[in-house]
């Protein structure tokens, strides 16, 4: 949802400072390693083992396919990224090395750079008496998250740059069935990261401009203006369905703006408040779009938008926890506590792969849910004043 004055402030672009407790390091001085290997194919992301004690850890990775690739370790969540080996060549080798600590991981590789990537598996850091203790300084947390909370976004809009681009050629082409089953899904990887987008002047309305925000005289595009020609039963009496130019036309600049924003998001740095404002603003946009059904008025694919704004916030919070810990433990508890219970009610809402519609959630469901996204607001709109001040 666009709110660009409050998010150019909110997330202005600097030098990001926030730590990890497991993560990246560069040259790690550890005496004694597990040393592992990795081969990137066109179709695989095949690991020599499926788990390592904690501690220092290098993969070494090899690209046996014919296109650049990348190689990812998550967190947990398979979406915070602790660790990347990136631009390895057909034919060549680079190394990871990642401090971890114990735990659940997920390996990945992405042929081409691009896309949802492939060889998804679970990896496990495991705690024995032999396994050197995980000491990563406060400098060293910070150097690591600025690294993986930068390439977390950069993937985030990779993927939403391929999503969108299969959806604007269904549309484009009159596919409506297609493009209606990539609505929602291709939409969370701007959500997760929403806050940042918004923070490039009039991309944000470019891209997400509801209709109840069009000033007179603006121009619509962008993801919600093509909602409405998808769901047209829940338009307004009289509404007429695009012609094919301007389903070409809107296609043509959604595509546009979201390569405009891919080129931007290249290189971006953080500074801890804006990382910790960033998780109050995603939840903001839960708080005042999401949980109200306002966001998705044709689809009602408002719990998609929500659990991904939700993912992007704990993305951020997981990511400053470490220190928290440190500094005030009692509220890192309590926003684990809440995090938690949000989840528990979004997932009570899961159906296959995606989730229930807006429109069949009951007023009591509906309740529960701003309930608990405003039990969640309020410790973390202490996290900032925790971790700056």
């Amino acid at each position: 949802m666009p709110r660009v004055l409050r998010s150019a402030s909110l997330l202005g672009l600097g030098v990001l400072g926030i730590g990890l407790l497991s993560g990246c390091v560069a040259n790690s001085p550890a005496a004694t390693h597990t040393a592992l290997t990795v081969d990137s194919s066109a179709t695989d992301c095949a690991v020599s083992a499926n788990e390592a004690p904690t501690g220092s850890i290098r993969f070494s990775v090899t690209n046996s396919g014919d296109q650049v690739t990348e190689f990812y370790l998550l967190a947990a969540d398979g979406l915070r990224i602790v660790g990347e080996a990136e631009n390895i060549g057909p034919g060549l080798t680079r190394d990871l090395v990642v401090e971890l600590a114990e735990g659940s991981y997920f390996t990945a590789c992405k042929p081409g750079m691009t896309g949802d990537g492939v060889g998804k598996a679970e990896f496990t850091a495991t705690k024995t008496d032999a396994a050197a203790t995980v000491d990563v300084d406060l400098v060293t947390q910070i150097d690591t998250s600025n690294t993986n909370y930068a390439s977390y976004v950069s993937d985030q809009i990779d993927q939403l740059v391929t999503g969108t681009d299969a959806f604007a050629a269904a549309y484009s082409a009159g596919d409506d069935d297609t493009a209606r089953s990539l609505y929602a899904s291709t939409r969370v990887h701007w959500e997760r990261v929403e806050t940042i987008a918004e923070s490039f002047g009039d991309l944000d309305p470019k891209l997400d401009l509801r209709e109840a925000d069009l000033e007179e005289g603006q121009n619509w595009t962008g993801w919600h203006a093509i909602e409405k020609d998808l769901w047209p039963q829940d338009a307004e009496a009289g509404f007429v369905a695009y012609t094919a130019e301007k389903r070409a036309a809107l296609t043509e600049q959604l595509v546009a703006d979201t390569a405009t924003l891919h080129e931007k998001v290249q290189g971006l740095t953080f500074t801890l408040s804006q990382q910790t404002n960033g998780a109050i603003g995603l939840l903001d946009e839960v708080a005042t779009g999401k949980v109200t059904g306002e966001e998705e008025a044709w689809s009602h694919t408002d719990l998609w938008d929500f659990q991904a704004n939700v993912d992007g916030a704990k993305v951020l919070y997981d990511g400053v926890r470490p220190i928290l810990l440190k500094t005030d433990a009692d509220l890192a508890a309590a926003l684990d506590t809440e995090f938690g219970s949000l989840q528990t009610l979004l997932d009570a809402q899961r159906v296959d792969e995606g989730f229930r519609l807006y429109t069949d959630l009951t007023p009591a469901e509906i309740r529960a849910l701003a309930d608990q996204v405003n039990a969640l607001g309020e410790p973390l709109n202490q996290l900032t004043v925790a971790l700056v001040l």
